[in-house]
């Protein structure tokens, strides 16, 4: 298949798979209250347990999927994702206590891989002069998910209740599978040379560059979901008694999302012109200031437009490790790096919820966006020292 032809179904496939997510997961504590009975004094332990327990399992299960890629195939994997993550929404529309939704979110990190497949088999068909834009497309529908998702799920919360945006998650995701199974091709294979050259038992984790992307990739995802847990929440007390709170929360929340959608595809092209490395440390230093900014002054607007600015750096992160990544890694072994990746990026997940709120509790919510924000410049110092050390 032609690598236009595939970029356009990926961009499909993501922007179904991001929307369904964004659509329920920042209001997963409104829907713990309002449909499940959880009382105001223990929603936010129960939208901790909730939010990480899909990402302790999909840890485990990302390398392990990601291997299987590698031999069984990459399609076939996307298939598997997109069809057990189809009944994963499903059943969350119809669960009746925190506890059963607690467990649809453990089968949901079971189901989990959908993402990396899709970058494993776009760095397959991508050419390399072409690469920075393709993952900064990807990247950028993906945010654009983020912005779909969450104005969807908000109407349809004030419209007909949060139950029916579980369902049409489902068949999304089920559409996914549907585009996989009839449209979508096995990527090319690696060349015989290849595969002689990189034998299977090849350890991806004693390649200092590839440790550290992965470490990267960990952080940056825990600063991204540390502010899920409070970010409704914070919007709801900066908004006050704003009619229509939900669909507020919703829009404030999607502001990222479009300011993503905008420019990640100047980050690909950014960084496949001056350095991927570049484009990841100027992304998480205008992100860290951004987040320090943001939570510096209670105001529901400043707060808003800082949501938007964040975003505009936020879009160059991922898809610089994701470019780093795909350059260093033989193409017998991208499932496995993106696999490995995705984990990585789930035990940031899973911290980051945790942490966040251990944060508001004891400290207040403004002190997460500053905590945020100095460890994003302290890793942004760090890969630039880094990146100076390489190039010496």
């Amino acid at each position: 298949m032609n690598w236009k032809v595939v970029l356009g179904i990926l961009t499909c496939n993501i922007l179904f798979m991001s929307a369904s997510y964004t659509m329920l997961i920042p209001f997963l504590p409104m829907y713990l209250t309002r449909e499940l009975g959880v009382d105001a004094a223990s929603v936010s332990l129960w939208s901790g347990i909730v939010f990480s327990a899909s990402f302790l399992v999909s840890a485990i299960m990302a390398p392990i999927w990601g291997r299987m890629a590698d031999t069984k195939g990459k399609r076939l994997m996307a298939m598997r994702a997109s069809f057990l993550l189809s009944i994963s929404y499903f059943l969350g529309g119809i669960v009746q206590s925190p506890e059963q939704l607690t467990l649809m979110r453990l089968f949901q990190g079971f189901a989990s891989g959908l993402w990396p497949m899709d970058l494993a088999i776009m760095t397959l068909y991508a050419p390399a002069s072409r690469l920075g834009l393709c993952l900064g497309i990807m990247q950028g529908v993906l945010t654009a998910g983020g912005v779909v998702g969450p104005l969807l799920g908000g109407v349809l919360a004030e419209l007909v209740g949060m139950r029916y945006s579980f369902f049409l998650a489902s068949g999304a995701l089920f559409l996914n599978f549907l585009i996989f199974t009839f449209v979508i091709k096995e990527p090319p294979a690696a060349q015989p040379q290849e595969k002689a050259a990189q034998p299977g038992t090849v350890s991806l984790f004693h390649i200092p560059l590839i440790r550290n992307m992965l470490l990267c990739g960990t952080l940056v995802q825990m600063v991204i979901l540390i502010l899920q847990p409070i970010l409704t929440t914070y919007i709801a007390h900066l908004a006050g008694n704003l009619p229509n709170l939900v669909f507020v929360a919703g829009l404030v929340f999607s502001l990222g999302g479009i300011a993503g959608a905008i420019g990640a595809p100047f980050w690909g092209s950014f960084g496949q012109r001056r350095g991927f490395f570049r484009a990841m440390c100027c992304g998480m230093a205008g992100a860290g200031i951004t987040m320090i900014l943001q939570g510096s002054w209670p105001n529901l607007y400043w707060f808003a437009f800082m949501q938007f600015v964040g975003g505009l750096f936020f879009c160059a992160i991922h898809p610089a490790i994701n470019a780093v990544l795909a350059a260093h890694t033989p193409p017998s072994h991208k499932g496995r790096i993106f696999g490995l990746l995705f984990a990585a990026q789930q035990v940031g997940s899973m911290a980051g919820p945790i942490l966040g709120g251990v944060i508001a509790t004891w400290l207040g919510m403004p002190f997460v966006f500053g905590f945020a924000g100095i460890l994003l410049l302290i890793l942004s110092t760090a890969v630039h020292h880094a990146y100076i050390r390489r190039s010496s």
